[in-house]
């Protein structure tokens, strides 16, 4: 098969969480140890970084693989989903897989694919793993896919494990409490391996401390323990956190293991993030004159970041266009958005896509007023002409509708 279709083949055959939500998800480690043994255990050659949490994992995942990246080392850097291709989710020092590795990985064990029902991210992780080994990368940066304990990248022993935020999404797997939520995320803390917490509330403190104790596992919480931020050309106001939780986790990897980093490379790598990891679709502009920007965020705990961020803008007029998932919560997200603004309500092209009508209907409900279109592209393109060059131009919901601008 070739490139196209070995991905069409493993998105099509296989269950895969990007695609079809909750069918995909696995109650436990089970299959992944099973491949990971065909394999050879690739990730017991690997030296990691772990990074987990409800918002800005991604992000993270970027900046501390690029500042690595900066002190000189060989980054592998696995994350996910991704927004055009799915090469973007494995990269060595930014570049990304090749096409001929994951076809000959694919080729190779496909018959065990098959007779073990591996899950496409199981399938991925594998393949990342498996790639980093061979490529003997000198440290890997581990972006979970969907919670924590039971996520098929939790079977590493990392060099220390990160921990973002917790907010509520994904409620139908991890609980619908904070509490439940954090005890998930807190499934990658591992036996005396230093945890980073980069946000915490009164809620979630406990269940990682308690967490931490039971592992012997040293904890340090980023928001407390760093002071001056250093700017980075990432420039989403959530960004905040997710530098202080770099910081902290680099200051760790400094003083417990042999890499070292100097605070000269720790800010470059943040200043070069998207330069260095291709990182797309966080706070991204995509022209001025109008303003156009773009942003992945998609549960409550991330728009409202975003959505604060966006009322502090100058502009005449303001045009949103506007996509989610089926799975959201629309009475949680909403009304996080403006009532002064046009909307362009459209649905990615995914079949977890919520249908246009019944977005713009539940919009009603919140006073958001606009028209429905039959793609993303066509609502964007709408958006376009009617904005004048003093407006402002919204597009999010759901990383689905970023992945089908045009971001390059």
């Amino acid at each position: 098969m070739n490139y196209q279709e070995t991905t069409n083949w493993m998105f099509n055959q296989l269950p895969m969480y990007q695609l079809q939500g909750a069918s995909a998800y696995k109650e436990d480690l089970t299959n992944i140890k099973l491949l990971a043994e065909h394999l050879g255990n690739p990730e017991k050659n690997l030296q990691t970084i772990h990074v987990a949490g409800t918002n800005g994992k991604g992000s993270t995942s970027h900046m501390l693989a690029s500042v690595l990246q900066e002190a000189g080392y060989k980054v592998g850097l696995y994350t996910s989903p991704h927004l055009k291709d799915f090469r973007e989710r494995i990269k060595i020092n930014g570049q990304e897989i090749s096409e001929d590795f994951v076809c000959e990985f694919v080729s190779k064990h496909k018959d065990f694919f098959e007779a073990n029902d591996m899950s496409f991210f199981e399938m991925s992780v594998g393949l990342a793993f498996d790639y980093f080994a061979a490529e003997k990368t000198d440290i890997a940066i581990i972006e979970v896919g969907l919670g924590g304990r039971l996520d098929a990248t939790n079977i590493i022993t990392p060099l220390v494990s990160v921990i973002t935020n917790i907010g509520l999404d994904h409620t139908q797997f991890l609980g619908n409490t904070l509490e439940a939520i954090a005890g998930e995320k807190a499934g990658i803390i591992k036996p005396n391996v230093p945890v980073v917490i980069g946000e915490y509330t009164l809620e979630t403190q406990p269940v990682f401390l308690a967490k931490a104790e039971v592992n012997k596992a040293p904890i340090y919480f980023a928001s407390d323990l760093i002071s001056e931020v250093f700017p980075s050309d990432l420039i989403g106001d959530y960004q905040f956190h997710n530098k202080k939780t770099v910081q902290q986790t680099i200051k760790i990897v400094n003083e417990t293991t042999d890499f070292k980093i100097s605070e000269e490379s720790l800010k470059s790598g943040l200043l070069n993030t998207v330069k260095n990891t291709g990182l797309q679709g966080r706070w991204q502009q995509l022209g001025e004159n109008p303003k156009i920007v773009c942003d992945t965020a998609h549960n409550k705990h991330g728009l409202s970041v975003v959505m604060k961020q966006l009322q502090n803008e100058k502009f005449e007029k303001l045009h949103i266009v506007l996509g989610v998932v089926n799975d959201k919560d629309l009475d949680s997200i909403l009304p996080l958005f403006p009532k002064e603004a046009q909307y362009y309500f459209c649905s990615p092209n995914s079949s977890r896509g919520l249908p246009t009508e019944t977005l713009q209907n539940a919009a009603k409900n919140f006073d958001l007023i606009g028209e429905k279109y039959d793609s993303v592209e066509s609502a964007f393109a709408e958006a376009k002409q009617n904005a004048s060059k003093s407006d402002f131009i919204y597009v999010g919901g759901s990383t689905f509708v970023v992945a089908e601008l045009p971001l390059n």
